[in-house]
């Protein structure tokens, strides 16, 4: 049985878009977000696997915190798919070229300690936070605005998500350790 298969759509390349945005600033504008997209599909395979590996007296919040937040990520990771294929770009989209693209790199497959984990997890977000934050300036010079709006509440959801672990790696906690008196 024979199956005729056409390429639709060359990886890489980048068409003339119904938004009219022209191509050349479209191609810059999608540059960026492949990188983002690339960073977040990081991120959220991060955020899952402390989801499956944490463990304590503080399991049941915080695995549906990272569940959340992985959730989270999964979702920017997809608007900003759909926005690359608007624009008349390729979203990128192999394992292999979201770590080659990826302005972060993932902690390994060794589970760490919740702290250490988060640890990791905040420096990522910070990491990815930098990039989309430029990026937002990128999209808006280039007279991109939507990109811009799309990118600003991607940066909110990762602030917000930043912020709450600052709080979750705060030393004041009701769990008590070891009674030494």
């Amino acid at each position: 049985m024979s199956i005729n298969r056409s390429l639709r759509r060359e990886a890489g390349t980048v068409e003339e878009n119904a938004l009219r945005i022209d191509t050349n600033k479209a191609e810059q504008v999608i540059e960026a977000l492949n990188t983002d997209l690339a960073a977040t599909y990081v991120l959220y395979h991060q955020l899952r696997k402390h989801h499956w590996n944490v463990e304590g007296a503080e399991f049941e919040q915080l695995h549906d915190w990272f569940g959340d937040a992985a959730e989270d990520a999964e979702d920017n990771a997809d608007d900003i798919a759909e926005r690359v294929q608007a624009l008349g770009g390729v979203p990128i989209s192999g394992p292999s070229s979201l770590e080659e693209r990826a302005p972060v790199e993932f902690e390994g497959e060794d589970v760490y300690d919740v702290r250490t984990s988060m640890e990791h997890d905040l420096e990522m977000y910070g990491d990815v936070i930098e990039s989309v934050r430029e990026h937002v300036s990128l999209a808006e010079d280039l007279g991109d605005y939507a990109t811009g709006e799309l990118l600003r509440d991607t940066l909110e959801d990762l602030e917000d998500d930043a912020h709450e672990i600052e709080h979750f790696l705060e030393d004041d906690t009701l769990v008590l350790e070891e009674a030494t008196h």
